[in-house]
């Protein structure tokens, strides 16, 4: 059977290698495009199995791709699924509604993936090659069934009607028993050598030893009277000898409590150089959110004034502009709008450098708090790889953007900017042996942000 191909359209190379190898483990054919452009020319020539889209793209995006693809009568076979960060049901109606399957979230597990192929029609169906387990038997004239029915005949017909086995049959029976003999007969051959070697061995070495000489009779003690001194120097070493004994059975035990003491020593010692590391470090942080914090207010202040500033930290793995900053953000809008605010919302995303484990192919994640930063797979933010603020945003989040510029009838306009990891606002720690990981993502955590900053209009 040819092997499946898939295309695989993202803007970002390292969401299109990722998905590529997780497709490549079963066997899938992978061509790659970089935008929605080069897919559609892509499509001119060649007829994929599947498409896997992306949704937020320079020039035209995912769905006006799928729209695209699925009004040119040569194209509109080919299944689609949507590979995007993007998450909702509206979203996902949307996507079905211009002709994709579903919808296939970056973060994905193995068992997704699988479960996608099936749907896709690109991995066989299980149940396609089982076997049946009921083989279907005809009724003969007597309307007994088949294997019955054949079974009575040959008992109504007699012995003498069974077959006698082939002479092939015979021909291998005999050529495996003489096999078995001859392998029979090497193994009593060598079991009797090899005993009849030792026997012989054995008598040789009896052979070749020394007559025994009888033993001298014993010497009658001539000098009984020397035991009592032997006897009183034995007793003066054995008491000598349990005082050493005691003696140094003492120092072993002194030796112990004082390996102990000097154990528990360095332990507290230790404690009290990381609580004090610990509390440096707090300090640091604290003084560098104080410091972006007064430079903050500091910015605003010469931008002429402002309406307000907010900063909402971003978890990592999310996308800046959606969930919690949502809300933020239209409590933030709301108020300015209630105010009779007219001027420009300034928005920007600005990632921090975590300290994380795993590889390209099952994605990264933050490492344990205790591992030491050296041993990290990558200090970095893979979500830091979009290089503008509207591959940055839900489309939610898009919607509420654009509904403000409408309401205040353009009185407020929002600006989005991504600033990357340029402007951390705390300083990382320096790496040293002692640093770990969760030291080093504490800082990274609250440089991966977004600010909120009202700048008014000048009177």
């Amino acid at each position: 059977m040819a092997r499946k191909r898939a295309l695989v359209v993202d803007d970002s190379k390292s969401a299109r290698v990722i998905l590529s190898r997780m497709l490549e483990k079963y066997d899938i054919e992978v061509d790659m495009a970089e935008s929605a452009e080069q897919a559609i020319e892509y499509l001119n020539g060649n007829r994929p199995d599947a498409i896997f889209m992306d949704h937020l793209m320079p020039g035209m995006d995912g769905l006006q791709a799928v729209k695209a693809i699925k009004s040119n009568a040569l194209t509109a076979t080919i299944p689609i699924m949507m590979y995007t960060s993007q998450e909702g049901e509206l979203y996902v109606g949307q996507a079905r509604a211009l002709g994709a399957m579903g919808v296939l979230p970056k973060q994905v597990r193995p068992v997704d993936v699988s479960k996608v192929l099936y749907e896709l029609h690109l991995l066989p169906d299980r149940r396609d090659t089982a076997e049946p387990a009921l083989a279907p038997v005809e009724l003969d004239g007597s309307g007994v069934v088949g294997p019955t029915a054949g079974r009575s005949s040959a008992i109504n017909a007699g012995i003498g009607d069974l077959r006698p086995p082939s002479p092939d049959w015979a021909r291998r029976m005999e050529v495996t028993v003489k096999e078995q003999s001859a392998d029979i007969r090497r193994f009593i051959v060598a079991s009797l050598d090899s005993f009849a070697a030792r026997i012989v061995s054995d008598v040789r070495e009896f052979a070749s030893a020394p007559a025994k000489e009888p033993a001298p009779p014993p010497v009658a003690a001539t000098k009984r009277q020397a035991w009592p001194w032997a006897a009183a120097f034995l007793a003066v070493v054995s008491v000598i000898a349990v005082t050493c004994a005691v003696l140094w059975a003492q120092s072993r035990e002194e030796l112990a409590k004082s390996r102990v003491e000097l154990a528990a020593q360095a332990t507290a010692n230790a404690e009290l150089k990381r609580s004090s590391q610990e509390m440096a470090t707090a300090v640091k942080d604290l003084t560098a959110a104080l410091a972006a914090s007064a430079a903050l207010t500091a910015s605003t202040a010469q931008a002429g004034g402002s309406a307000g500033a907010r900063l909402e930290p971003v978890p990592y793995g999310e996308i800046p502009f959606d969930r919690s900053r949502l809300e933020v953000l239209r409590e933030f809008l709301t108020k300015l709008e209630s105010q009779g605010f007219h001027g420009v919302v300034k928005i920007t995303s600005a990632s921090g450098l975590f300290c994380l484990t795993g590889n390209p192919t099952d994605g990264f994640a933050p490492a344990s708090a205790a591992l030491p930063v050296g041993k990290c797979d990558l200090v970095g933010n893979p979500y830091e790889e979009s290089p503008t603020g509207q591959q940055r945003q839900s489309l939610a989040f898009a919607n509420l953007v654009a509904g403000v510029r409408q309401r205040s009838a353009g009185a407020i306009s929002v600006v989005i900017e991504n600033v990357g990891s340029s402007r951390p606002a705390s300083p990382y720690p320096p790496r040293t042996e002692a640093l770990t990981a969760g030291e080093w993502n504490r800082t990274a955590a609250s440089n991966n942000r977004v600010e909120f900053t009202a700048e008014p209009n000048p009177p």
